[in-house]
């Protein structure tokens, strides 16, 4: 009994061992040979007529392109370290991963239970008929069989798909820099399903690579997600609008595209098993879109109104569309809010606007002034970011993810307080999806200008992560570029940038600034901010740190609103100059006099009325 044990433990052995020798051997052909189900190409919008302030590149002495970011809501006696931080973090580009096959960082073993689970919440038009047809994208042949097994009734076709070409990687998806002047700028392309399926799927599901926490930037990941995108949209047309449901597996540290497959149609997530059911034209909105920032999401310069006009009517129902700023730290930036308002009203838009104001912090004249200028003040409990030391400038900017709790709003167009509308931006709320802003560095955005679809569970999902979140810039910029990797670029003339690249730039940059009608939507004065300096010139000209801040051509726009606002108590209580502030911006003409500042504003005359005026109103 004892040796024919051993022989009969032995022979298991040897067959384990053959069982094993063969399952590497499928293992590495399907991974080299990229036997797994694979991806779906993106529809690019051939009418998409990109626009561009610049007429080349960055030049050699900004290769990145990086420019700084802003966060709203710390006094201007703190904007010197404040802007030299952010525009050294924005310089910090993310190094690309290399391309790997689909199949890689996919050897994750799949939780059929919680497969299981999610599919029991499944119902085809709520009639509760089941799953006829399943197409599966980027599963191992074992793992078709078993989903064959697991729906014996349905028809599971397996998609075979190509993987993008080598040569496509997140940076050529999302360029530094496009030519927006012209329409000549190209994404790249990704492969349509081989052969083309026109058949409806009632369940179309996709397991996704994951090689790092969160919603990194992967080309794989993005082009599987497109890819069951376009399959949930087969056999759907705008006379039959359906879109078959879809279901993500990854590991759960590595997450579905938020604006993809948003968490307002989730039907059922049980351990890395996401079920969506999409809306169809939700969908095909966004599969219309350019792939990445390598083309601009909406066309440029728009006709602007004529005076007393009202802008663009909209296709969509006005009331539940709004402009939205925060205000979560001080009174000081109170004064830039008013002027944008005006700004905007002046463009002839009637949206709404609406002030997420945290009244801890912001005054209740301060919140009056605010109404009285147009904004709905609405109390929003402002969101310390964890990682942010005490006190510092980033410290609460984390209070902008308020903003998707805007839920009585279906589309809200974000504009950070120093901000100034000169042309009608209405044409936002019905061409731009979420996410869209400009470009900031690379395949980063900035968070200035924003369009967004508020949701509440959304705001849960950023509230979620602000522990475990890496912030490239330590602010809510690079919070929100982790979260919505797949953004969509607005042209720059959408969120102009109050800043020379070099000097040579500033020719150029005076005459976009100073044209009549305007050539840009709206500008963004980063550096000290317009009413805290004298109305005679852009201070940021004394401090050599802040001279590429600096554009009289701006400072003087601003100022031509200033002077608009009604009542005229607001700009003359709200705008006023703080006693200390007068005092640094002498302390900064005396320094400019000191080393004869070469642009020679220093020496000119002061007539700003404020500078005489004792200061009744503090930060």
């Amino acid at each position: 009994m004892t040796g024919g044990g051993v022989r009969k433990k032995s022979g298991i052995t040897k067959l384990l061992v053959l069982l094993l020798f063969f399952a590497s051997a499928i293992v590495a052909l399907l991974v080299g040979g990229n036997g797994c189900c694979v991806i779906v190409q993106v529809a690019v919008l051939p009418r998409i007529i990109p626009v561009s302030l610049r007429g080349a590149p960055p030049t050699d002495s900004h290769p990145s392109g990086e420019i700084p970011t802003t966060s709203t809501g710390v006094a201007s006696s703190s904007a010197h370290g404040r802007q030299e931080s952010e525009a050294e973090a924005a310089s910090e580009e993310e190094e690309e991963l290399p391309a790997r096959p689909y199949a890689a960082d996919n050897n994750w073993d799949i939780q059929w239970e919680s497969v299981a689970r999610s599919l029991s919440s499944y119902s085809v038009n709520d009639t509760g008929s089941g799953i006829v047809r399943v197409g599966l994208l980027n599963f191992n042949s074992s793992e078709v069989a078993r989903w064959r097994s697991t729906l014996p009734a349905a028809d599971v076709r397996a998609v075979s798909l190509a993987p993008a070409a080598g040569d496509v990687t997140w940076k050529a998806l999302y360029p530094n820099w496009i030519d927006e002047d012209s329409n000549r700028n190209n994404c790249p392309s990704l492969p349509d399903p081989d052969p083309p399926l026109r058949e409806y799927y009632d369940l179309v599901a996709v397991k996704l690579p994951c090689r790092r926490q969160g919603w990194y930037r992967d080309v794989r990941r993005l082009h599987l997600q497109l890819s069951a995108a376009k399959l949930a949209l087969h056999g759907s047309s705008s006379s039959v609008p359906k879109a078959g449901t879809v279901l993500i597996l990854s590991e759960p540290k590595c997450l579905p595209l938020p604006n993809l497959f948003p968490c307002k149609q989730l039907l059922a997530r049980h351990a890395h098993a996401w079920l969506y059911r999409p809306d169809a034209a939700y969908l095909r909105d966004r599969l219309n879109l350019p792939v990445g920032s390598c083309q601009l999401a909406v066309p440029s310069l728009r006709p602007q109104p004529s005076p007393g006009q009202p802008g663009e009517a909209p296709r969509s129902g006005i009331g539940r569309q709004a402009y939205a700023t925060v205000l979560h730290s001080a009174d000081a930036y109170v004064c830039g809010a008013i002027a944008l308002a005006q700004s905007i009203r002046q463009t002839g838009s009637t949206r709404d606007l609406v002030a997420l104001v945290d009244a801890q912090n912001v005054g209740a004249e301060q919140r009056a002034a605010l109404a009285t200028a147009g904004w709905q003040v609405r109390p929003a409990p402002r969101i310390r970011n964890p990682r942010a030391a005490r006190d510092a400038y980033n410290e609460w900017n984390y209070s902008k993810f308020r903003l998707w709790q805007l839920t009585d709003y279906d589309k809200v167009v974000f504009l950070d307080a120093d901000l100034l509308v000169l042309r009608s931006m209405d044409f936002l709320f019905e061409e731009a999806l979420e996410l869209s802003a400009t470009v900031n560095s690379g395949a980063r955005f900035n968070s200035g200008v924003m369009v967004l679809e508020p949701c509440n569970c959304t705001f849960e999902l950023l509230m979620a992560g602000i522990h475990d979140i890496d912030s490239y810039n330590g602010g809510d910029q690079g919070y929100l570029n982790e979260v919505f990797p797949w953004w969509h670029r607005l042209p720059r003339r959408a969120n102009l940038l109050k800043y020379a690249w070099d000097e040579g730039d500033r020719a150029a940059q005076a005459r976009v600034l100073g044209a009549e009608p305007a050539e840009v939507h709206a500008v963004h004065y980063l550096g000290i901010k317009p009413w805290l300096c004298y109305r005679d010139y852009d201070c940021n000209w004394n401090v050599a740190a802040l001279r590429r801040f600096a554009s009289d051509e701006a400072h003087a726009r601003w100022w031509a609103v200033h002077d608009r606002i009604e009542p005229a108590e607001l700009r003359d209580r709200f705008c006023a100059l703080p006693e200390g502030q007068v005092a640094m911006l002498e302390q900064h003409r005396r320094e400019a006099t000191t080393v004869n500042a070469s642009d020679g504003h220093w020496n000119r005359t002061i007539t700003d009325p404020r500078r005489l005026i004792k200061g009744h109103y503090q930060h």
